[in-house]
């Protein structure tokens, strides 16, 4: 899951000038996804794993994507991302059975998550 969710980050921090090349169902998932992530950003502040930089960032990060028309696709992945619930890329699993399938504790998942976004982000212009 952690390779998924990198390469998820992977794509939103560089991939930006590539999406006049994708199609509108390749740029939809990669919004949904930016948005789960956000989702489970939040879940992991929340929990109090993480302090809130690493949500600013990926807000940053979302906004780089075309919204699709209808964002309540968006709006559903986001709040599944707050409840803990990681989907992303046509993967659905509970963030707590991930962190522990790869034998590490929800704070070290959220960790490294933000710290990955983080530095998706750092390589914004400024």
């Amino acid at each position: 899951m952690r390779k998924i969710i990198l390469t998820g980050i992977a794509v939103l921090g560089f991939a930006a000038p590539a999406f006049a090349q994708a199609t509108s169902d390749q740029m939809e998932m990669a919004y949904n996804s930016a948005r789960n992530q956000l989702g489970i950003l939040k879940y992991c502040q929340n929990a109090g794993h993480i302090d809130g930089s690493a949500v600013e960032v990926q807000q940053k990060l979302s906004a780089l994507i075309p919204a699709p028309t209808d964002t309540s696709k968006g709006d559903a992945a986001e709040k599944e991302g707050e409840s803990g619930k990681i989907s992303a890329m046509g993967v659905n699993q509970d963030l707590a059975a991930s962190a522990k399938a790869q034998n590490v504790s929800e704070k070290q998942f959220c960790e490294v998550i933000a710290n990955a976004v983080k530095q998706a982000g750092a390589q914004l212009p400024k």
